[in-house]
């Protein structure tokens, strides 16, 4: 299959990658040279504009900043660029309201569209695995499963357009608040006089188990091996869990939802970021508790 893929960034480049590596025809743009290049190292043919990149594909996939940009680019250069029967996947964390949008001015253009945030973080995305997590009608799920799969561990269908950003931003609002309240029973535990590797042991395998512990411990040699275990570097940056956060308010208050504690949270990530902290792990946030 021809597919273009458009951003080429942290997570863009190693699912651009992957879809290289399934054996897809990948042809890639970004706005920086030096993603073009390691694209390109990666099997990708690089293109020097959108337009370019979405003639004759089958499929076009984005994974882009912001909402306001996912709608820029699909309204200038790939609604009407590339062929109709390209089927369009935008692998952006964006607002609800924008992804329904930017579907509905994809389907009344002739298009099949769907929103198909994903979960992982870097490492999966580099490894290829990914979780997806779809938004749009069955036959656009049927059609965009086989090529997410190349990128990703598991393909879920949430749900109608949009529903899949809001599945990705009520599961980023969880982990933002529960990455918190690990750091903080880290902390006491060690003010406490806990050895924190047996902290890990029991609590681990008792009732205040969660993934942020198990899976991503926030202590450097405690549990397996983290950005912690790297000063924090790479994983998931501060600056993405902020935006994510703050898309998650934004939703509430549109719905009318209470989430003291993802506000709290997010009030918590605002001050680290504005620390100087918005390139470190969101896991960093233990470094001021």
């Amino acid at each position: 299959m021809k597919i273009a893929f458009i951003g080429l960034g942290n997570m863009g480049g190693g699912m651009a990658a992957n879809l290289v590596r399934a054996g897809h025809q990948v042809q890639a743009f970004d706005l920086s040279e030096a993603a073009l290049e390691r694209a390109r190292a990666h099997g990708c043919t690089t293109c020097g504009t959108v337009r370019e990149a979405v003639a004759g594909v089958d499929a076009v996939v984005t994974m882009l900043p912001n909402g306001a940009i996912v709608k820029s680019l699909f309204v200038s250069d790939v609604i009407g660029h590339a062929p109709e029967a390209a089927l369009l996947l935008d692998c952006s964390t964006i607002d609800v309201a924008t992804a329904r949008e930017v579907a509905g001015l994809a389907c009344a253009a002739g298009y099949r569209m769907g929103d198909a945030p994903v979960s992982g973080g870097i490492a999966a995305a580099n490894a290829g695995t990914l979780t997806f997590m779809v938004g749009g009608d069955p036959e656009v799920f049927a059609a965009a499963e086989p090529i997410l799969a190349g990128m990703g561990k598991a393909v879920i269908h949430a749900g109608e357009s949009g529903a899949g950003q809001a599945a990705k931003i009520c599961n980023n609002m969880l982990l933002g608040a529960s990455m918190v309240a690990t750091a903080e029973a880290f902390k006491l535990a060690e003010r406490l006089g806990l050895d924190l590797q047996t902290f890990y042991d029991i609590a681990s395998k008792a009732s205040g188990q969660c993934w942020s512990m198990t899976s991503y411990c926030p202590v450097p040699g405690v549990g397996p091996t983290t950005p912690a275990d790297n000063g924090y570097q790479g994983g998931f940056a501060t600056a993405l869990m902020l935006k994510d956060l703050k898309l998650a308010m934004a939703a509430a208050e549109g719905v009318g939802a209470p989430v003291p504690m993802g506000h709290r949270a997010e009030e918590l990530y605002a001050a680290f970021e504005t620390d100087g902290n918005s390139a470190l792990d969101f896991s960093a946030i233990i470094k001021v508790l």
